[in-house]
């Protein structure tokens, strides 16, 4: 499985992307697929998960209520749309997918695929 990632950009505070990640291979509907993000001289972190089904979404308690987390298995892509951007949501971030997620959406050991990353930066 190969993923891009794509959709990043420049924006103002309050202003909102759709990031899209689009994967190779078949079996992207039976993969869960997650969002992480990384700031300069910071740790990657967890950002949004997504059950294969698209039926479990979860999200980190920076990001609950701004952004959304959702699939197109027929397309074999999964988006990320944030709303309401904050300067602190500058980052680059990266898709990434795997069989053996489960209920552990913020482990990024349980991701075996990731995407090259997108940046994101928010002017304030």
């Amino acid at each position: 499985v190969q993923l891009q990632a794509s959709g990043g950009g420049l924006v103002q505070a309050g202003g909102s992307l759709r990031l899209s990640c689009a994967a190779s291979g078949r079996t992207f509907s039976s993969f869960y697929m997650g969002w992480f993000r990384q700031a300069p001289g910071m740790e990657r972190e967890y950002v949004a998960g997504i059950s294969w089904s698209g039926a479990v979404r979860k999200y980190s308690d920076s990001v609950k209520g701004r952004f959304t987390i959702s699939r197109d298995n027929a397309k074999n892509t999964a988006y990320l749309e944030m709303n309401s951007l904050k300067p602190e949501d500058t980052a680059v971030y990266y898709c990434a997918s795997g069989p053996r997620v489960g209920n552990f959406y913020a482990n990024q050991a349980r991701y075996d695929y990731w995407g090259q990353g997108t940046q994101v930066t928010v002017s304030s």
